[in-house]
């Protein structure tokens, strides 16, 4: 079981910041979910909606802001602190994060960010470590366009037999999804088909304890912690 920090452990710390992917390995998290997009002048960056109102001091398109004017972005997210982080790059992440022995799942956000997320995870050598997921299908079919030996899930509410056909039709290798429609007869199913599963929307405790009693493969949580304590009491 794959204990994915959802934007680091991000209950606690601003979402998709240093503080909270820190946060999530220091509260057990073996694996860190992040999102990447672009920003006007193409740099690609761990942003998780189109707009920067939700978490930062700032409003307006993610996309319309460069990369030099989000650097002065404070991001609060959830915190009721006062504390803030900044917005990090996918380079500076990895450079950071590519050294510790865990998981990345990777969510695609936008278009055409596939070719170059692609070529950065490679170059910081965990393409083995990584996951390439995303809601829309197009995006990680082209990470299969590229290179086949990539490894893609589905984000997905659907649960219908042609999402596996469709999955399988490309190579994937994982489904993602969401956590309150998984049973376990779908269990059954995915696994006959030889897919991975990793459950998302995990936002209590008890859905928590139910992907663990289906043996799901990881889910993400925004609590890293809590997972981590109840599989080290399950041992």
């Amino acid at each position: 079981m794959i204990n994915y920090a959802h934007r680091g452990a991000s209950e606690y710390a601003p979402e998709n910041t240093l503080s909270a992917f820190y946060l999530g390995l220091l509260q057990g998290a073996d694996g860190i979910e992040t999102d990447v997009q672009k920003t006007k002048d193409g740099v690609l960056v761990l942003f998780h909606d189109d707009t920067v109102d939700r978490v930062t001091d700032r409003s307006g398109r993610l996309c319309d802001f460069c990369r030099d004017e989000l650097k002065n972005a404070k991001v609060y997210g959830n915190s009721t602190s006062g504390f803030y982080d900044r917005v990090v790059t996918l380079r500076e992440f990895l450079e950071k994060f590519s050294r510790y022995d865990i998981k990345f799942a990777i969510e695609l956000k936008g278009p055409d960010v596939e070719k170059e997320t692609l070529e950065m995870v490679k170059e910081f050598g965990v393409l083995d470590r990584t996951t390439f997921t995303g809601f829309k299908y197009e995006y990680i079919k082209k990470i299969k366009d590229i290179d086949p030996s990539a490894r893609v899930g589905w984000l997905t509410s659907r649960t219908d037999d042609q999402v596996i056909n469709e999955l399988l039709e490309i190579g994937g290798e994982e489904l993602a999804p969401k956590a309150e429609n998984i049973t376990e007869k779908l269990m059954a199913k995915w696994r006959k088909a030889g897919l991975g599963v990793r459950a998302w929307g995990v936002y209590n405790v008890e859905l928590m304890k139910k992907m663990c009693r289906l043996k799901v493969d990881g889910m993400t949580v925004n609590f890293p912690d809590r997972l981590y304590d109840y599989l080290a009491s399950e041992r």
